[in-house]
């Protein structure tokens, strides 16, 4: 777990300082960083989406992913928690929906990528937290830069993290023979689509609910592990 406490300390400072700064930017350069941080997800995603070779099972995954989340309504309740959050903590500032997409938007950001899901795996397996550190950086700038245009939202989305995170790695030493190179390539393939779609929503492109499409993150695990019982 030491990795992911690293991770969202790194978080918590990166958006502590983000908001220090947040007067002292001006609007234009706030909006063209966020767009320069929409294309650099866009290519977080793409780099990501091409892990594996195994299509059929990043597409179905992709797609039976994005119907478990619509049922369960993922997106809306990462909403509503943003909102409950803001009203019980951050105060009733009446800029809610502000609130609401910094900590959504952050959370989807550190959670869905290939270094999340790679290095709480590392970490519960191996021990091995340095591919953690190397995301707690990138962390931490994003954050800073996150929480200077969107506001306090983004220093709450550590809780997810850990959250996220934590519940990997402490699975990773249950689900070990199961965890075989091909099942985390295809589930970091999954997961760099999110993300793709994830910088699109930043740049105003599209308005993906990208939250209802968690769940396809970890099909790929279910597949192999029902694919191992028959074989």
């Amino acid at each position: 777990m030491l990795g992911t406490v690293v991770n969202v300390i790194a978080i918590i400072c990166g958006s502590l300082l983000g908001l220090l700064f947040r007067k002292g930017i001006p609007d234009n350069y706030k909006e063209i960083v966020m767009s320069g941080i929409g294309l650099a997800v866009l290519l977080i995603g793409v780099k990501s989406a091409l892990s594996s070779d195994q299509l059929l099972v990043v597409i179905f995954s992709v797609i039976i992913g994005a119907a478990i989340g619509e049922f369960l309504r993922i997106e809306t309740k990462l909403e509503s928690l943003g909102s409950y959050i803001e009203h019980r903590l951050a105060g009733r500032s009446g800029d809610t929906a502000s609130f609401t997409r910094g900590f959504v938007t952050a959370s989807l950001v550190f959670c869905v990528g290939s270094m999340a899901i790679v290095g709480s795996l590392e970490s519960g397996l191996t021990g091995n937290h340095q591919t953690l550190y190397a995301k707690s950086i990138l962390d931490g700038v994003t954050s800073l830069i996150f929480a200077s245009t969107l506001g306090i939202g983004v220093l709450f989305s550590g809780a997810a993290v850990f959250l996220y995170q934590g519940a990997i790695t402490m699975t990773a030493v249950v689900m070990k023979n199961f965890l075989v190179a091909e099942t985390i390539s295809q589930m970091t393939s999954v997961g760099g689509l999110l993300i793709l779609a994830i910088g699109l929503n930043l740049l105003g492109l599209t308005n993906i609910r990208v939250g209802n499409l968690l769940p396809g993150i970890f099909l790929p695990l279910l597949y192999f592990t029902v694919r191992s019982l028959f074989t």
